[in-house]
């Protein structure tokens, strides 16, 4: 058949005399042998001589009649050489089998209007639109991707960060590339060759010799940019249980023994303090470690680089990692809290918190992330010596829907706020841009990775779960109107929310059309936009796990507004110093997490969620996936 049919041609096939067409031919031959009157037909000279004309005219029929049809996908593949044979055959028998031969009878064709492509009905045709639309906008991440690496690798190759009016590089995370090693893992998502092939030779013949003679670094930024991306690529690009993504660069060992390298130089922090907190710097060519000018150590710091080390125990087979890093959850777990919240600094000396400042937004946030992440690490066959995080995790979410959840007037946002002087100080309303990693942390916790979906039909959401869900899409919304509010659509790194309490006049976001530009107040110190990642990261974890496409067009209207203002023509984008005024005065910087964190999340919010999927791998706080044990 030359036409494309909308059913399989296994159909014709198929043997049930309801459907399949019996033949003339064998219609008469059985006729022929089972018929009673050809004892009276053969009885005669006349019978005799139409019973052997009858037997040559279907010898005819037989020898002309034509074979089996080919299947739909090997007629189109082999049609030519099929209609070359069958010519033949058709030109001297044509007559005889279009008048014998009935075709066979098939399902109805849909008219050319609502057919479509071939296996998709008309009610698919809008899903299919819609997949193309989204394709075509990764695509354009993609694209955002190479033009911020271009910049980089034109002007700062080598530098921690590129300075993209200025086009030059700088070093302020200790000089180990912390950019190459924070997009490494985004470009072999994103199936960027050329970026894996110069990232990963620039790693393997640069940064060993870095790691063993840089001064002073934070073990923290350290470990979750540069440890944290060594590790991710070591697992894409084939390592151990890795998976099979094409991909360029070094062999994944270079990724692995580079990691172990720093790992071991960055142990310091934990064996030199005199308590289970370790010290915030290390001085990478000694090797030695030392505390913060003030002495204190970042609640979140020092608890948000247990992924890390706990993989690299792993994939090593040497268990120091992982036990050094543990020692900081098992040692607050035993620290007194106020309903399951902590204080932002702790002492290495004392192992004890300092302070009552409690919030989780700087200094605070990623110790909640790290609780229910390092617990779903461990996967579904979970080490009951682990069960104290996830315990951890649930009375902290409780505390901070009792404690610092309210809703803004006149319009009732749900935003997170801060108890600066502890649980008997005032509240303050203020919420930074870091907090909006709350709403992917919430859903994540509550679905284990999973669809809502999927969760619900394996009865795994209690009822705190389902108030965190709820909890977390509110705070989303929150997040996406920190971008609407303002004229450049763009979020602040602060805002401030108008309460019965708290209200300052003539500092909105500049978008007068917005429905909630009195619920948001913005400081002009305030006002800068880093090209954070937060609330990208959880509009992709609430589209994975609620699967509503307003997440993704939340997304794309960040993305398209990022675009717009921040990206530098020569090459990178650029933070900005004010995100409420037009034009938008730019900052001479683009961090290493636009690369690492914000453009990655954009990628795979458009994209298909089989890849990285949440029940399998887990984000550091830099956004590189991890793989969950037994995975």
């Amino acid at each position: 058949m030359s036409k494309s049919l909308p059913y399989s041609m296994k159909d014709v096939h198929y043997d049930n005399a309801k459907f399949r067409q019996r033949s003339f031919v064998k219609v008469i031959t059985q006729s022929l042998l089972t018929s009673n009157a050809k004892h009276d037909c053969l009885s005669c000279s006349t019978g005799k001589f139409l019973a052997l004309l009858m037997i040559f005219g279907l010898a005819c029929l037989m020898f002309t009649h034509k074979s089996t049809p080919h299947s739909v996908s090997q007629g189109q593949a082999e049609g030519i050489k099929v209609n070359k044979e069958v010519k033949g055959i058709s030109d001297s028998g044509g007559r005889f089998q279009r008048f014998w031969r009935k075709p066979p009878r098939l399902p109805p064709q849909l008219p050319p209007d609502e057919k479509g492509s071939i296996g998709n009905p008309p009610h698919e045709l809008q899903k299919l639109n819609t997949g193309s639309k989204w394709v075509d906008r990764q695509q354009r991440v993609q694209k955002a991707f190479i033009h911020a690496w271009s910049g980089y690798k034109m002007y700062a190759m080598g530098y921690d960060e590129l300075m993209p009016l200025s086009q030059r590089g700088v070093d302020g995370l200790g000089g180990l590339g912390a950019t190459v090693v924070d997009a490494l893992d985004t470009a072999l998502i994103m199936g960027a060759d050329e970026v894996v092939s110069e990232a990963g030779l620039w790693i393997e013949t640069h940064l060993s010799d870095r790691i063993s003679k840089k001064g002073q670094v934070n073990l923290f930024e350290t470990t979750i940019r540069v440890l944290g991306g060594l590790l991710s690529a070591y697992h894409l690009s084939g390592g151990e249980q890795g998976t099979n993504l094409t991909h360029k660069g070094p062999k994944p060992t270079v990724y692995l023994e580079t990691a172990r390298n720093l790992a071991d130089r960055l142990l310091l922090a934990f064996t030199s303090s005199p308590t289970s907190i370790p010290f915030s710097d290390v001085v990478l060519h000694d090797p030695s470690a030392h505390r913060a000018p003030d002495g204190l150590s970042s609640t979140a710091e020092v608890s948000t680089v247990q992924l890390e080390f706990n993989y690299l125990s792993t994939v090593s087979g040497d268990p120091r990692y992982s036990i050094e890093a543990m020692k900081v959850l098992e040692h607050i777990k035993d620290l007194p809290k106020v309903e399951g919240l902590v204080p932002i600094y702790i002492s290495p000396d004392s192992g004890e918190f300092s302070g009552e400042n409690i919030r989780l937004g700087s200094r605070g946030d990623s110790y909640y992330e790290y609780l229910i992440k390092v617990w779903l690490q461990q996967g579904r066959n979970r080490d009951s010596n682990f069960t104290y995080l996830y315990d951890m995790y649930e009375e902290a979410m409780k505390g901070v829907r009792h404690l610092l959840v309210q809703k803004s007037i006149p319009n009732g946002l749900v935003f997170v706020g801060e108890l600066p002087y502890g649980p008997k100080g005032s509240f303050s309303p203020k919420m930074d841009h870091l907090v909006c990693f709350l709403p992917g942390t919430l859903a994540l916790g509550a679905t284990k990775g999973l669809t809502k979906e999927e969760a619900m039909k394996e009865n795994l959401l209690k009822f705190e779960d389902l108030e965190n869900l709820k909890l977390a899409e509110d705070l989303a919304k929150t997040c996406f109107e920190m971008y609407s509010v303002t004229s450049t659509g763009l979020a602040p790194e602060i805002a401030y929310f108008h309460t019965e309490e708290y209200s300052e006049h003539g500092l909105d976001g500049g978008n007068k059309n917005s429905k909630f530009v009195n619920d948001i107040i913005i400081k002009h110190a305030d006002r800068h936009n880093l090209l954070r990642p937060e609330t990208v990261e959880s509009l992709f974890i609430l589209y994975r796990i609620t699967e509503d496409p307003k997440y993704q067009e939340w997304g794309w209207q960040i993305f398209e507004a990022f675009e717009k203002y921040t990206k530098v023509d020569s090459g990178g984008y650029s933070s900005l110093e004010d995100v409420t005024v037009l034009p938008p005065r730019r900052r001479d910087k683009m961090e290493t997490f636009f690369l690492g964190e914000t453009l990655k999340y954009f990628y795979l919010l458009f994209g298909d969620r089989s890849v990285i999927p949440l029940d399998k791998y887990v984000f550091n706080t830099e956004a590189h996936p991890l793989p969950i044990k037994g995975s």
